[in-house]
């Protein structure tokens, strides 16, 4: 079942993820967690869909991704001066960084990463009291 905001429209989490084993990994984890997703296979694509949805709640980003105009880090720094509201789940297999490294809110993991851990994460972040982002 898909959680719900309060308006009752389905609030999504966005994948930005160039691997595609490791998209189809993240999507289970998102539907695992309750929400629905959408997917981009690099930061400028993931843009142009925050642009026109404005149901996204949560970014989850790998940072190295070989194609576009910045990395997964870049893009999270951009969605948070952009889009505020919306939390930050940042990964990476190559790259390890710091908490202080991270846009405010930021998460980082790790590959290969938890999934109980990644989906605790998720529902925290996205559900408080009862509420959805």
């Amino acid at each position: 079942m898909l959680t719900r905001h309060l308006s009752g429209e389905i609030r999504h989490v966005l994948i930005v993820e160039d691997e595609p084993l490791l998209l189809l990994m993240a999507m289970d984890l998102v539907e695992e967690a309750g929400f629905s997703y959408l997917t981009a296979n690099n930061a400028d694509e993931a843009l142009h869909i925050l642009e026109g949805r404005p149901t996204i709640c949560l970014l989850f980003t790998d940072i190295d991704m070989p194609l576009g105009s910045m990395n997964g880090l870049g893009l999270a720094f951009r969605v948070r001066n952009r889009w505020p509201p919306i939390e930050l789940i940042v990964t990476s297999g190559h790259t390890t960084i710091k908490s202080s490294d991270l846009p405010e809110r930021g998460r980082f993991f790790q590959k290969p990463y938890d999934a109980a851990e990644i989906i605790g994460v998720m529902r925290s972040m996205l559900i408080t009291d009862s509420r959805l982002c």
